[in-house]
């Protein structure tokens, strides 16, 4: 199996003051992985802010970034196993992120063997 991590975005960081539902709906949906035996890695709840990022690049160069015209706040992240993208594709379009205006991002992990 593979790994792919999501990455959870909201535009707003106003965004991020979930109610005890929409709480309980990301605990089941984290839950239904967890009972499939796909959860790798639940990550951390918060992850930088916007406009916190700098890049430090060859020669002492550091700029904005990685990306300077991001400018969603990235909430939290997990890693799922699976064997496809899409197969982890569809299990970040369960997630209620979406009903708030948020989206998920689903990039495979690179592994070193």
């Amino acid at each position: 199996m593979k790994e792919f991590a999501l990455i959870f975005r909201l535009k707003d960081i106003a965004d991020f003051k979930p109610s005890p539902e929409q709480m309980q709906e990301r605990i089941n949906w984290l839950g239904s992985i967890a009972a499939q035996n796909k959860l790798a890695d639940q990550g951390n709840t918060l992850l930088p802010m916007p406009g916190s990022a700098k890049t430090v690049r060859p020669d002492n160069i550091v700029t904005d970034g990685p990306y300077t015209e991001i400018k969603e706040f990235i909430s939290g992240y997990i890693i799922v196993r699976t064997d496809t993208i899409d197969e982890a594709i569809e299990i970040a379009k369960e997630n209620p992120i979406f009903k708030i205006g948020g989206s998920i991002e689903v990039r495979e992990v690179l592994k070193r063997e």
